[in-house]
């Protein structure tokens, strides 16, 4: 179907849309694409959309507008869009830019052959009806040789009032252990030593699948799959997000505790540290709640990096709320702190209240959470002045090709010399042991041993 033809996929948004991304590219590999060298001069453009901010989405329509001029001049172009935009916008894509040939939301990427053989057959193409994903078959074609994303739970059930995220991905359907196991053997063999575990709510792996133990607790959970995954010879690190505090169990901490490979690194969104915020955002819990799983994680794992999503300016967040964020944050003295003012999403019920913070607010606000969020990683990151770090080289700084580039196992990216004191050559995919001489905010460099 594609031979001859190349392809380019540009990725908007989370972890998820990355993942789905590489499925999509190793199914056009499959039929035939081979990946273009820039983006105007792809016969085959796909955009991966991201909904979750209006900037992301924004974004979008731009990129789409000087690739319908491209159309307009070779018909022969095959247009794309994939992700939330498309799940959200449906046929008003199509209104908006009749120049598109197919649009498919998440759900239905594993599809995207059968899609293109409807294309090829003369029709504009939308699917965004709910769809069982079916076990991922495809061989995703992976950016990176070392570390690979293992999609374990799709869709989400959590109807928090600011998010878009249950109506475009749809609801929860976690694959089967023994398909996830299988899909990580295949990734240990290949010579990857890092696997994520991915989810839109990854706490709430296994709801749907069937199993109670005779004690009465369901099986099937995340800390069963990291048991049972654990042992895959090959794999020296395993990681997984995202969390949500409600359904982040003691369990699942000590089991964490307990298995070397799983990496002391827990994303834990924790959005506002106002209850009274927390309770119109729908979350589910207090944030007495979740200073408790923080208490938990620190006595089973002292060293762990801690990081968290936050949303400033939440519809009628008031300045005492604000400084409620502030003072959780320098409380847990998080080591990263992903930060957004808030966006009003289309169908989400927030978007509708009369309580909107003026944006001239929202811009403040923001840049005093993101001064505060900056200082204190710093101060974390000094624990590992002058300490011995084990960093996973994931590959060459693109600023400087003597040097490698990597994560701790607490997720802090590191640089360092692709030579080591005694002459040897490390390359990506080795373990390294790295003296770690210089910290900034957001990274570290050093010198390996």
């Amino acid at each position: 179907m594609g031979q001859g033809r190349s392809y380019w996929i540009t990725t908007f948004g989370c972890q998820m849309n990355k993942a789905d991304s590489e499925r999509m590219a190793g199914i056009l590999e499959s039929i035939g694409y081979t990946q273009a060298n820039a983006e105007l001069e792809a016969d085959l453009v796909l955009y991966n959309t991201c909904t979750i901010r209006d900037n992301a989405e924004q974004k979008v329509y731009s990129y789409l507008g000087r690739q319908a001029l491209r159309k307009q001049k070779d018909p022969r172009i095959t247009l794309v869009i994939a992700g939330c935009v498309a799940q959200q916008e449906g046929e008003a894509l199509l209104r908006r830019v009749p120049e598109i040939d197919l649009v498919m939301g998440p759900q239905h990427a594993n599809r995207l052959e059968t899609l293109l053989e409807q294309v090829n057959n003369g029709q504009q193409v939308v699917a965004i009806n709910d769809h069982h994903i079916l076990e991922d078959i495809t061989t995703a074609r992976r950016d990176s040789n070392v570390c690979a994303w293992v999609n374990v739970i799709y869709g989400c059930n959590e109807r928090c009032t600011y998010c878009v995220v249950p109506s475009v991905r749809g609801k929860e359907q976690s694959r089967r252990p023994d398909a996830i196991r299988l899909e990580i053997e295949t990734l240990a063999k290949l010579g990857y030593k890092e696997i994520t575990l991915l989810g839109q709510n990854i706490d709430a792996y296994g709801r749907d699948l069937p199993g109670i133990t005779p004690e009465g607790r369901r099986e099937n959970t995340l800390t069963d799959l990291l048991r049972f995954i654990h042992d895959v010879p090959g794999i020296e690190r395993i990681r997984f997000a995202t969390s949500h505090p409600r359904y982040f169990t003691e369990r699942l901490i000590s089991a964490c505790a307990d298995l070397p490979k799983v990496c002391e690194h827990f994303h834990i969104p924790f959005q506002s540290g106002s209850n009274e915020i927390l309770k119109k955002m729908a979350r589910g819990y207090s944030i007495e709640k979740y200073l408790k799983i923080i208490q938990k994680i620190r006595e089973k794992t002292p060293n762990a990096a801690i990081s968290s999503d936050v949303i400033v300016a939440f519809p009628g967040e008031t300045d005492e709320q604000f400084r409620e964020t502030l003072s959780i944050i320098e409380e847990i003295g998080f080591d990263q702190i992903n930060t957004a003012a808030y966006s009003p999403r289309p169908n989400t019920p927030s978007a509708e209240w009369s309580n909107q913070v003026p944006e001239e607010l929202k811009i403040e606000r923001l840049k005093k959470i993101n001064s505060l969020v900056e200082k204190i990683a710093l101060q974390k990151n000094l624990r590992y002045s002058n300490q011995k770090e084990e960093v996973l080289a994931e590959g060459f700084n693109p600023k400087n090709p003597n040097q490698l580039m990597g994560r701790t196992r607490t997720n802090r990216i590191t640089f360092f010399d692709s030579k080591g004191p005694d002459g040897s050559t490390y390359t990506p995919g080795d373990l390294v042991d790295v003296l770690i001489n210089n910290v900034r905010s957001f990274s570290l460099s050093g010198t390996p041993l």
